[in-house]
């Protein structure tokens, strides 16, 4: 990612309040777009992605200041043509729609059908995940019945938002009632669609139940597998996606589903190659060694030391392969970033352990230098 490249900058702009603004004024003429253009700019650049979202969603409803059921009429006639139908894939859509599902569940929570009409227009131009959620805290029934209609309709988009927005993790999304049991008859008819933007919302949707109730992600995967409704080689993929928090875990149920044997009979080496520094890297080998030709998941974990004393172990995908008679060698160059943002690294003892099919089985102490 280039220096200086701001995400909210390029998401939330001048120009694309101004792109927004023409929408608005071709849908309602009276929309006064300059006067809604300055308010935006006037508090944007100070403000966080997030927070964008909601000031531009305020200023929508302070220009057009009726209830919904008066603007929703307004709101459908700004929106352009719906994302390409033809893709099946990566096609989020365009980030200035989302403070109009902002505007929907502020306004919205006493007028539930349409709301939901609405948020299934917008939601065909960009995801309406989190705009949702409030809707299912207020009136679960009602949003768990019309999602039973949304499993089939003719968008991907509308049918992965069923998944995405009962997501129990979702991420920037507001906490949910829902127990997560509740949303599971929606992913059994969902898990056989034939979209890969929907069925890695299903997935990642299990992964988030692993977190609680691993056993409850399994079982479905099993009942999954034994319909039949989807096919295998993306139930598999699937079930690889919905499981990787499990599988960093080392959880023995979650890697026999995989087809790794967590007691394969594996002996492992580490050999550390240079000294380990801020800024360069941390250079090993690893060698397996074993019986015939054996199916194995490799990770590794470093154990970093934290402020303060502590340590904080990451997980880390080196290799899945088979064991060719008997052996296996991997090379890894780990990079220890100096100027990260989101983790900071600290000199001083870590360790170093390889993971084989979920359980541990060599590690070594290596001393970060400054």
């Amino acid at each position: 990612m280039a220096q200086g490249f701001s995400l909210k900058d390029q998401l939330f702009n001048a120009d694309k309040v101004s792109f927004l603004s023409k929408l608005f004024v071709e849908a309602e003429p009276a929309f006064n777009a300059p006067a809604f253009r300055t308010q935006v700019m006037s508090r944007l650049p100070e403000l966080e992605l997030k927070e964008r979202m909601a000031w531009i969603a305020e200023c929508l409803q302070q220009a057009l200041p009726d209830d919904l059921p008066t603007v929703a009429p307004v709101i459908l006639r700004a929106l352009p043509p719906a994302l390409d139908p033809s893709r099946s894939d990566d096609d989020f859509g365009d980030f200035i729609f989302a403070p109009l599902g902002e505007w929907v569940a502020g306004i919205g929570l006493g007028h539930v059908g349409v709301s939901l009409d609405v948020l299934e227009e917008l939601t065909q131009r960009f995801s309406m995940e989190w705009a949702i959620r409030p809707f299912l805290n207020h009136a679960p029934d009602r949003v768990l019945e019309r999602m039973q209609d949304w499993c089939t309709h003719d968008s991907y988009h509308v049918r992965r938002l069923v998944s995405e927005g009962t997501r129990p993790r979702l991420p920037w999304g507001q906490g949910i009632g829902l127990g997560l049991t509740d949303p599971l008859p929606l992913l059994d008819r969902l898990h056989g669609d034939p979209t890969r933007y929907v069925t890695r919302s299903v997935a990642n949707h299990l992964n988030d139940i692993t977190k609680k109730d691993p056993g409850l992600v399994l079982g479905r995967l099993d009942k999954w597998r034994a319909e039949g409704r989807q096919t295998t080689a993306e139930l598999e993929w699937m079930t690889s996606h919905a499981l990787r928090g499990l599988v960093k875990a080392g959880h023995p149920e979650a890697m026999k589903m995989l087809g790794f044997n967590p007691d394969t009979d594996v002996a492992v080496t580490i050999d550390l190659k240079s000294k380990a520094r801020i800024g360069g890297a941390l250079e090993f080998s690893v060698g397996l060694s074993g019986e015939g030709e054996q199916l194995v998941l490799v990770d590794y974990i470093i154990h970093f030391q934290r402020p303060g004393g502590k340590t904080s172990a990451k997980v880390h995908k080196l290799k899945q392969a088979t064991l060719k008679g008997g052996k296996l060698n991997l090379d890894k160059r780990h990079k220890l970033k100096g100027d990260a943002t989101t983790f900071k690294l600290v000199p001083g003892a870590h360790r170093l352990e390889v993971q084989v099919n979920g359980n541990i089985r060599a590690g070594v102490d290596f001393e970060l230098l400054a």
